[in-house]
C-alpha cells in the first residue's frame, strides 16, 4: 500500500520507518529540510533505540522516501497525520494550529477513494469538525491514536498492545477503517488487538489512556507524601498493593514524577477540553494529579539541601540524568533539568550528565554545566541526585566505585532505583522518595 506522513517529528519519523519496514510504500511530509536531509540520509534527527537502523534499511529498500513537498504525498491510499499539538502558551488546552496547517496543504492533493488517518493527539470532536472538509473531495478521515512510549517506540510501533481505528458509521467509514486494517495486517497477524470505534471514542482513548496512567503515577507519588509523614516505605508499600491483580505493580514507583513532551500536556488539555464540554468536575481530580507530580520535583531539592546542611550555595551537586526518561533524549519538562535548575537557583554548582540528552539539554538550559562522561561528572561532587534511572546510573554505578571519584557521600535517589542497603554500607548517606 501506498502512504504518506504528514509530520516526521517523533511520531511520524517512527511510524513511516516501521509501515515501510513491513512492505509499504512510504513517504514522509516534512516543512523542515534539515529533517528531511537527515530522514532521508537514514539518520534520525533524535535519539529513539533501533530507529536509525530501521530508517537505514528502510531506505535503502527503496521503500521509504521523504520530501518537504506536500504535493509529493499525492497518489498515496492512506494520508496520516502526525503533527504536533503542543500545549497553548497561555492555556492548557491542545494547539491545533499544526494540525489544520497540515490539513489545509493535504486537502489539494486527495483523491476520491484516499483516506486520512488522523494520529496526532487532540481534543475530542476535532474529527468532527475537520471530516466534512475531507469528505469534500471524496477522501474520508479516520482517528487512529498512537500509543508510543519512548525508548519503545519502534517496538511499539510494530507490535503495539492495540489499535484503535475511529471512523463515521457508514459506507465510506467501513472501507476507511478496512483499509487500515489491511495497512496493519502485520501486526494484527502477531496478535495485536484491532479496536473499530466512532471517531469521538478514538479521540477519548489516548487522551483517557494517558489521564489513567497519570493518576496512577501521582496515585503512589501521594502515598509517598504520606510514607514521608509517617515513616513507612512507599516501596514496599507499592508492592504490597501490586500484587492485587486489580491494581497491578507496574507505573507504582514512587520518585520525581512524570515528565515529557506528552503525558503533562496531554492530561492539560484533557481536563481543558472536558470544561469546554461543561463537564469540568468529570476530571477535577486531574489537576490535582498534575500538582501531586510537580510537587515532587521541589521535594527533591528540599531533599538535597536538607542533606547539605540547609543551604547548597556554592556546594558542588552532579545530577544523574538530564532525560526526562531513559532511552531517550528529550528533555521536554524534564523532571531532572527541573530539579537542577531549581539548585542552581539556590546557589548549587551544578553539574549534570546523561548518556544521550546533553545537546537537548544544553539547547534549553545552557546556563548549567554539562560532561557526558559519568565518573568526570562525579568527581569532587558533594551530592549526587539520580533523576534519570538509565542503567548507567542505576545498575552499573556501584556505591564503592562512586566514593573512589569523590569525598562527598549523599546520594538522593530521585527514581528510588538504588538499593538503600548497598549505598549505606559503603558510608554513604542514602535519601529515596518517600523511604525512611
Amino acid at each position: 500500500m501506498r502512504m504518506s506522513v504528514i509530520g516526521c517529528g517523533y511520531l511520524g519519523a517512527v511510524h513511516a520507518a516501521a509501515m515501510a519496514s513491513i512492505g509499504h510504500e512510504v513517504i514522509g511530509i516534512d516543512t523542515d529540510p534539515t529533517k528531511i536531509a537527515a530522514l532521508a540520509a537514514g539518520r534520525a534527527p533524535f535519539f529513539e533505540p533501533g530507529l536509525d537502523e530501521l530508517l537505514a534499511s528502510s531506505v535503502a529498500s527503496g521503500r521509504l522516501t521523504f520530501s518537504a513537498d506536500i504535493a509529493d504525498a499525492g497518489g498515496a491510499q492512506v494520508h496520516f497525520l502526525a503533527v504536533g499539538t503542543p500545549q497553548q502558551p497561555d492555556s492548557s488546552a491542545a494547539d491545533l494550529r499544526f494540525v489544520h496547517a497540515a490539513l489545509d496543504a493535504l486537502l489539494p492533493h486527495l483523491q476520491p477513494g484516499d483516506v486520512v488517518a488522523g494520529k496526532s493527539t487532540v481534543p475530542v470532536g476535532t474529527a468532527a469538525v475537520v471530516a466534512g472538509r475531507v469528505a469534500e473531495t471524496g477522501a474520508t478521515l479516520v482517528w487512529n491514536p498512537e500509543f508510543l512510549r519512548e525508548g519503545w517506540a519502534v517496538h511499539d510501533t510494530l507490535r503495539p498492545d492495540r489499535l484503535v481505528v475511529g471512523a463515521a458509521a457508514d459506507a465510506d467509514g467501513a472501507r476507511a477503517t478496512d483499509m487500515l486494517r489491511e495497512a496493519y495486517a502485520d501486526a494484527i497477524a502477531s496478535g495485536s488487538p484491532f479496536l473499530a470505534t466512532d471517531l469521538a471514542t478514538a479521540e477519548l482513548v489516548k487522551g483517557a489512556a494517558n489521564a489513567f496512567l497519570a493518576t496512577k503515577i501521582s496515585f503512589i507519588n501521594a502515598m509517598a507524601e504520606i510514607a514521608e509523614a509517617s515513616g513507612a516505605d512507599v516501596t514496599l508499600l507499592a508492592d504490597a498493593i501490586g500484587h492485587d491483580e486489580r491494581i497491578g505493580r507496574r507505573f507504582l514507583g514512587a520518585g520525581i514524577g512524570f515528565g515529557g513532551g506528552c503525558l503533562p500536556k496531554d492530561i492539560r488539555a484533557f481536563a481543558a477540553r472536558a470544561e469546554e464540554l461543561g463537564r469540568g468536575a468529570s476530571v477535577g481530580f486531574l489537576r490535582e494529579v498534575d500538582a501531586i507530580n510537580l510537587r515532587r520535583r521541589e521535594h527533591a531539592v528540599r531533599l538535597v539541601v536538607d542533606a547539605l546542611g540547609g543551604s547548597v550555595v556554592g556546594r558542588r551537586i552532579t545530577m544523574l540524568g538530564a532525560a526526562f526518561k531513559p532511552h531517550s533524549d528529550d528533555v521536554r519538562d524534564s523532571p531532572a533539568l527541573d530539579v537542577a535548575m531549581r539548585l542552581r537557583g539556590l546557589g548549587a554548582k551544578v553539574t549534570v550528565t546523561d548518556p544521550e540528552a546533553i545537546p537537548n539539554a544544553k539547547r534549553l538550559h545552557p546556563q548549567l554545566k554539562y560532561k557526558r562522561d559519568r565518573d568526570e561528572a562525579i568527581r569532587k561532587a558533594e551530592a549526587l541526585v539520580l533523576v534519570t534511572e538509565w542503567d548507567l546510573y542505576r545498575r552499573e554505578l556501584t556505591p564503592a566505585h562512586a566514593a573512589s571519584l569523590t569525598p562527598g557521600r549523599i546520594v538522593v535517589d530521585g527514581r528510588n532505583c538504588l538499593d538503600p542497603a548497598a549505598w549505606r554500607a559503603e558510608g554513604w548517606t542514602y535519601l529515596g522518595m518517600g523511604r525512611p
